[in-house]
Formats: structure tokens, sequence, C-alpha cells
């Protein structure tokens, strides 16, 4: 598909995206860097950052790649302060990283309901405390007069209710909080936007492949509202944000999905999940997802 952007749309900005060596983040990586920013990307995979990133330069897009953990406070500054060091500036952070599995209510440990918010809320968080100095008007490396953006990457899990993901449900529904009050006050004190995208079921994303096997897509593909949408077209809300079209666009959550969230009807069984949740894990752990080819 062709982008509706110009290719310098955002030229000269810096963007870092965690999450950026797969799926929904590599997506708006690339879209970011054909449209002239330069890219850093931070994962947990080191083998599918270097991935990510020689795809990256394969269209000329400057990028750099850190291996690196949301999770963990010296990882989160440390890319920080890496991306500064390389481009001189940060412009652009986007949180894409992200955690979830599907299991009932009844079997989630309170290990793992906090594993997935310290990857989803409190990771958010602390890369958006770790950029602050840099984004902010008059940060090293900016503009005196004009802060940065800031988008968080969240879900429609919390848009009423959502079977066998009350970790991430809950995890997201904070993102939007700490979306709304930064923007706030950030927005306020420092000039900094700070926006959210709520994807719908995006097409050949981890999202899709763990958390909707194919014994349901088939189910879901057959709903009229319930049709897959592309990484590309949250990479291009991301670009909208980014661009001078999005300037007064602050605080807000953009919901990209076909209008999905108007029903979410139980497709599978308590039983079937336990069943769908196990084998999707050991087939996670025994054939990593690498870097998805661009459909463009």
């Amino acid at each position: 598909m062709e982008s509706p952007f110009k290719a310098d749309v955002v030229k000269g900005k810096v963007a870092l995206v965690t999450g950026g060596g797969s799926g929904i983040g590599y997506e708006i990586s690339l879209q970011l860097g054909k449209h002239g920013a330069s890219v850093a990307i931070m994962g947990r995979r080191k083998h599918v950052v270097d991935s990510a990133v020689a795809a990256l330069h394969s269209y000329s897009i400057p990028a750099i790649g850190f291996d690196g953990d949301v999770r963990k406070e010296e990882d989160a500054a440390r890319v920080v302060e890496s991306t500064f060091k390389h481009f001189g500036k940060l412009d652009i952070l986007v949180n894409a990283a992200a955690g979830n599995f599907l299991v009932p209510a009844e079997d989630l440990s309170p290990n793992g309901f906090r594993t997935v918010v310290d990857i989803d809320t409190i990771g958010t968080f602390r890369m958006c405390r770790e950029a602050l100095k840099y984004l902010k008007k008059g940060g090293p490396g900016r503009d005196p007069s004009t802060g940065g953006l800031i988008i968080n990457i969240t879900a429609l899990l919390h848009y009423g209710a959502t079977w066998y993901q009350i970790h991430a449900s809950a995890a997201k529904a904070a993102v939007d909080s700490i979306t709304r009050s930064l923007a706030l006050e950030w927005g306020t004190d420092h000039d900094i936007r700070v926006n959210g995208i709520a994807p719908g079921a995006i097409d050949d994303t981890a999202g899709v492949i763990k958390l909707a096997p194919e014994e349901i897509l088939s189910q879901i593909k057959q709903k009229p509202l319930y049709k897959f949408g592309e990484k590309w077209d949250i990479a291009m809300a991301a670009l909208y944000l980014a661009s001078d079209a999005g300037k007064f666009v602050n605080g807000t959550i953009m919901v990209v999905d076909g209008g999905q969230w108007l029903s979410r009807p139980r497709y599978v069984s308590n039983d079937a999940v336990k069943q769908l949740s196990r084998r999707e894990e050991i087939k996670s752990r025994v054939k990593p997802a690498g870097v998805p080819k661009s459909k463009l």
C-alpha cells in the first residue's frame, strides 16, 4: 500500500521504539524510517533486534538496536542515553513492548499477573520517565520552544471486559491512564504530547498468533466486524501523530480496530483456553518470531 504521507514528513526526527524488533513495533520503526526519521529499537532478544536493524538498513534507514528489558531500570536508562549519544537528540518515544498470554483468572498466579504489569505498565512509565529530560522543551539537543512526542501502544482489552486476559487488561487500562495523566502534566509543563494507539486484531502479529489460534480464527473471520487489520494501519496512525498533522492531538487514545470493540463474544471454552495456552506457549519458545516481512 502506498503511504498517504509525504516521504519526508518526519525528516530529521529521532525515534526510539521499544519492542521495535518485531510485529507492530517493527512496522512503526520501518514507516517512521521510510518517512525520514532515524530509528533506535529496543528489545529483549538480541538476535531479533539485530535482524530488525539489518532490515531497516536495507531500506537505507539510519537505525541502531539495543538489547534491553523495559522491566530493568538500568536497561531503560542505558538505551535512552545511548540513543541520544548516537543521534544527538530524541524526538519520539514509542512504547510498544508488551507481554500477554491466555489464561483463566482462576489459574493465573500473582507472579504471572505481576510480570505482565511490569512489562506493559511499569515498563511504559519507566521509559517515559527516562526519556523526559530529552523530550522536554529545552532538553539536550532540543529546540527550547518545542517538546517531543510519546506514543503508548495500548489495547482494547479493557473496553468493557475481555475473556482470559485479566492481567493484560488491567495493565493496558493503567497505560491509558498514564497516557492521559502525562499528557496533562507534561503537555503543560514541558510541551510533550502523549497519546496512545489501541490496535484491534492485527494480522501476522504475536497477539493474533498466540491469543487467537487457528481453531478460532475461522470463526472470527466469519463475523462482519471482526476483520483483521494490518501492521501498516497502526504504523500510519503513529506517523500521523508524529507529523505536523497531529500537532494538536494530546491525551488521546486512537482506536484503530475497524469497530471490533463494539462487540466481543466468547469463542472458546475455559478448558479449551487452557489447552491452547499451553500449546502456543510451547510453540513460541521452540520457534521464536523473527522480523516480519513488510507488506509494502
